[in-house]
C-alpha cells in the first residue's frame, strides 16, 4: 500500500512540474557551438547566472503542435519544438511575458512569420536587414509595441573579460567577412534579455 501511495505522489508531483507552453513564450538555451559560443558566454550574464547563447519564440498550431521561431544557420526559420530542444543537453528556461504585456504577442508572432527566410546576421550589426537570434526577438516586440523599443539594446563587446584583446574567434570571424569588429555597437543577447523585468523565467519541464 505504501509503495502504491509513493508512486501516486511521485506521479502527481512530476505532472505538476510540467511546463505548459503558450504562444509568445521565449525559450532560452545554451548550445555548444565551439569557441564562438564560449566567447558569447564569457561576456554575457543570464538569469540566475545561467549561460544563454540562443533563444526563440514559441508558437502553437490549431492541432496543439509547437514550433519555435529562431534565427539560426542561414536564416530565420520555424523549427519544431522537439528539434529546438535537441540543440542542448543543458537546462532550458522558458520566459513568459507579464500579464500587462501579453497583448503584444500576436503581432510579435506575425512579425516572425513574415520574416521567415530573412538571412542570418553573421555581421552582428543591428538594423542591417538580417537577424541573429535575440535580434529577431528584439525587433518582433519592437514592431508589436508600435515601433517603440520593448527590450533593451546594450553596447556589444567581443573582447576577452578584463582585457583589451579580442577573442581570436571573433578576430578571425570578422576578418573573413572583411568588416571591422563592431565593438561597442548597440546589440542584444539572450542572457541580457533573460534578465528583463518584463518577463518571468522558470525551468522548462517536458
Amino acid at each position: 500500500m505504501k509503495n502504491i501511495l509513493f508512486f501516486l505522489l511521485f506521479t502527481l508531483s512530476a505532472f505538476a512540474q510540467k511546463t505548459e507552453l503558450k504562444n509568445g513564450d521565449l525559450l532560452f538555451i545554451n548550445i555548444n557551438c565551439g569557441d564562438m559560443c564560449n566567447a558569447i558566454n564569457a561576456v554575457t550574464n543570464g538569469y540566475k547566472n545561467n549561460d544563454f547563447n540562443h533563444m526563440g519564440l514559441v508558437v502553437s498550431t490549431a492541432k496543439n503542435e509547437f514550433y519555435v521561431y529562431e534565427a539560426i544557420g542561414k536564416s530565420v526559420v520555424k523549427t519544431p519544438l522537439k528539434d529546438f530542444l535537441s540543440y542542448t543537453k543543458n537546462t532550458v528556461y522558458v520566459g513568459t511575458l507579464k500579464r500587462k504585456h501579453l497583448y503584444l504577442i500576436p503581432k510579435a508572432i506575425s512579425f516572425c512569420e513574415e520574416n521567415l527566410g530573412v538571412p542570418y546576421d553573421d555581421d552582428f550589426l543591428y538594423d542591417n536587414g538580417k537577424y541573429y537570434c535575440s535580434e529577431l526577438i528584439y525587433d518582433a516586440f519592437k514592431f508589436a509595441n508600435k515601433n517603440k523599443p520593448f527590450f533593451k539594446l546594450f553596447p556589444m563587446t567581443y573582447k576577452e573579460p578584463k582585457s583589451d584583446n579580442f577573442f581570436p574567434v571573433w578576430t578571425e570571424h570578422f576578418a573573413k567577412r572583411r568588416i571591422e569588429i563592431p565593438e561597442g555597437k548597440p546589440g542584444c543577447n539572450p542572457g541580457g534579455m533573460s534578465l528583463d523585468k518584463k518577463i518571468t523565467l522558470k525551468v522548462f519541464q517536458m
